[in-house]
This record gives C-alpha cells, structure tokens and sequence, in this order.
C-alpha cells in the first residue's frame, strides 16, 4: 500500500518538472522516516551500490573523452569523415554521423559527444547551407551512438549491476552502434536528394593521406581499448585509465593543443559530471531497495511472466516500458531502477544477459531523444538556439529509423552476441 501511495508521488514530483534523483531522494527520506529503517542500513545500501572497481571506468571513460575534445581530436576527425563521405548527397551531414562513429570509440556518453564534436558538426553544417532543424536534428541523433559502440557508460553500469562481462558487452555494442548510424544515413541520403543540400568535392589523394596522417593516432584508441580488453591485458577500468592517458599524451606533448589550463577543466569538468552521477545511482540504488524489500520486484515478476510464455514478446514488452520511462528519467537512472525486476525475468525467459544488455541501452538512449525530459534535445537547443519543441519535431522522422534498428537487434539477438563469441 506505502509503495502505491510512494508511485503516485513520485509521478506527481515528476511532473511538477523536479529533477529525477531529488524526486528519488524525497520518496526514499519518506519510506525512511514511516518505515523507521536504521540509518546504518541506508548507508550499507548507498556504500554498496557504487562501491565498485569496475565503476571507475566511468570518470576515467569520461576524462579521456573531455581530453580528446580539448587535444585539437575533433577537427581531425571531422575533416578525416569528410574524406570518406563528403562527396554524397547531404554530404556534411554524413560526415556528422561517421565523425559521431568515430568519436563513440573514444568517448563513452552521448552528452559529451554532442557537446564536443556536436558544436563542431553544428558550425560546419550551418556554414554549408543546412537548415537548422535538420542540422539540430541529425547531431542529436547522431549522439548517441556514443554509449553503444565501445566504449560505453551505460554499459559498464549494466555490466556491475548484471555481473556480465564488460568486455563482451563492448564488443556486442560495435555492430548496433554501426548500424544506427548507417540507418541515420540512408536517412540523410532519402532527405538530402528531397531538399537539394550540397555535396562537397571529391578529396584528392593527397588531401586524404594528409588527413589520414593526422587522425590515426587517435582513432587508434578505441582498438588499445578493445584490444587490451580482448587480449586479456588489462580490465576494462585500467583500459580507461590508458585511454586517459594517451589522450592526454597526444592532446598535450603530440599536439599541443591542451594547455595545463585545459587539463585542470577537463578535471573540473570530469569530476563534475561524475558526482551528477555517482548522486543518480546512490539514489535509484534507494529505490531499487525499496521495492525489493516490499516485494514489488517479485510481484512484478510474477505478473509479467502470466502476460506471455514467448521470449521474444517479453523482450518488446521490456523495450516498451524503457522507452516510456526515458521520456520522463535519465538513463543509468532507469537502468538502477528496473534491472533489479528484469534480471529474474531475462532468467525466467532464458534470455541473454548480453543481448539484453545492448538492446536495454538502445532503448535508454533513445529516450534521451524523446520529450518531455530528453536531454540531447535540451542540450541541441542551447548549443542552436532553437526551441526545445522544434528540434523534438526534427529529431521524430531519425527516431523511426533509429527504432528500427532496436527492433531488429531484438529480434535477432546475433548482431549482439556473434561478435564477443567469435573474440571472447
């Protein structure tokens, strides 16, 4: 009965437009305070929930990509995309979604990379004649591949939580990360020839070995950090302490783009970021304690597993309720809240913890693109200066094909799991 009574003040906080991990904190003092639960237990539960050496990836993750953003990393790799792109239809456009593939190997969050390579893309595709709408839209799309091809935030918080290989998560993200892209092409290519945008030349062949020459040291992370996972010589945690320093190495001696004042923001910036965080999990992690001690989780469970007998309709079931719950709360929120009621049910089904892994994290960055609360949307405005509701509107027709693409990894679970059983 309190959880019903909890349910409907947490949907009342929300709409009230109160931030999602103040919204947790308020229900969790509430059910403290009626419930009369010792304070030592609280603390067992927040100490618990982030004390894990796997979770330091995600600061790390998070320095290497605000190091690589200040190291002159960006322009590189916009004029590389360019090379390869360029010369189709819609052709900066392109070059916006393969330098966002190209940066989701270095970077782990779709916030960092739509507010690093995105100001970049966003100047570029305005000074060739793009419409703002379409430009907003296709670099919020574009986004979040960040956190589906490796590295990968998300993925390592769901790999501590599911007690699942990180690595083989990362490498189950690599085809679904290539694949949203692609699709946000053939998109662009359909639009581009509807609305006429401009193409820019053909490179020659000594533009191309110049660009080449000066990205391929940092396009070489992403295959230290796969490769070092893979390889079996370091953890995910110390591949993104090598990724922190390698991109500091290059932005700062190679470079010499990154001055120590860069170093001490991307500090600053990392640690920020990280305490937004580390507060989110400590307070879905409440949460989450909550309704397993009430025995919600059980009900859940019990309830779900009536409604079909068929795997494959309780993985779109699943798909459903994360993509209504990321239009109104933040994605590693969510991911603390519900994975406690799935991972019973994926162990019911005989689902792959693996496959549902990558598809739980599509869908959760889909709803970063999603009103009310999608924050790619918010983060889009300010970096245009277009309202929040127009871009939400040119972001819809990259979502279909976005959402197609999460249909299809769900219903054929091998574009997850072929990739980390032919390495791992």
């Amino acid at each position: 009965m309190l959880i019903g009574w909890l349910v409907v003040l947490f949907l009342v906080l929300l709409a009230l437009n109160i931030p999602v991990c103040f919204v947790l904190l308020m229900i969790s003092t509430v059910y403290v305070f009626v419930k009369d639960v010792p304070l030592t237990v609280l603390g067992h539960v927040l100490t618990t929930s982030t004390d894990s050496f796997i979770l330091t990836a995600i600061p790390l993750f998070v320095l290497a990509a605000y190091m690589m953003d200040k190291g002159d990393v960006s322009n590189r790799i916009i004029d590389f995309s360019r090379d390869l792109v360029g010369h189709l239809p819609g052709g900066l456009a392109h070059v916006n979604v393969v330098a966002n593939m190209i940066v989701a190997g270095m970077s782990g969050s779709a916030l960092a990379d739509a507010g690093g390579i995105g100001v970049v893309a966003v100047k570029m595709m305005r000074r060739g004649g793009y419409d703002d709408d379409f430009t907003a839209a296709i670099t919020a799309s574009a986004s979040i591949i960040g956190p589906i091809i490796p590295p990968s935030i998300p993925l390592v918080l769901y790999g501590a939580i599911a007690r699942e290989s990180v690595g083989k998560l990362f490498l189950g993200g690599a085809i679904p990360g290539v694949l949203v892209g692609i699709s946000l092409m053939i998109y662009i290519y359909i639009t581009a020839g509807k609305r006429n945008y401009p193409v820019t030349p053909r490179p020659t062949a000594r533009e191309i070995l110049q660009h080449c020459r000066r990205v391929f040291l940092p396009i070489l992370t992403p295959f230290i950090i796969l490769g070092g996972i893979v390889g079996g010589f370091f953890t995910p945690t110390e591949a993104a302490a090598v990724a922190c320093l390698y991109a500091f190495i290059l932005g700062r001696f190679i470079y010499k783009a990154m001055s120590w004042k860069d170093c001490f923001k991307a500090f600053f910036d990392t640690a920020l970021l990280t305490g937004v965080v580390v507060f989110i999990m400590g307070m879905a992690a409440l949460w989450s304690w909550m309704i397993t001690s009430e025995g919600v989780a059980t009900l859940l469970v019990e309830y779900m597993t009536t409604l079909t007998k068929d795997p494959l309709v309780m993985l779109f079931l699943m798909n459903i309720i994360l993509l209504i719950l990321g239009c109104f709360i933040e994605p590693l929120a969510i991911m603390i809240m519900v994975l406690p009621v799935f991972l019973p049910i994926l162990e019911a089904y005989k689902i792959s913890t693996l496959h549902f892994g990558v598809v739980m994290t599509l869908a959760l960055m889909i709803g970063l693109l999603t009103p009310p609360f999608g924050e790619c949307l918010f983060l889009l405005s300010a970096i245009t200066g277009l309202p929040v509701g127009r871009v939400a509107a040119a972001v819809a027709p990259c979502l279909i094909y976005i959402i197609a693409v999460l249909v299809l990894i769900t219903v054929f679970p091998g574009f997850v799991t072929w990739l980390p059983n032919l390495l791992m």
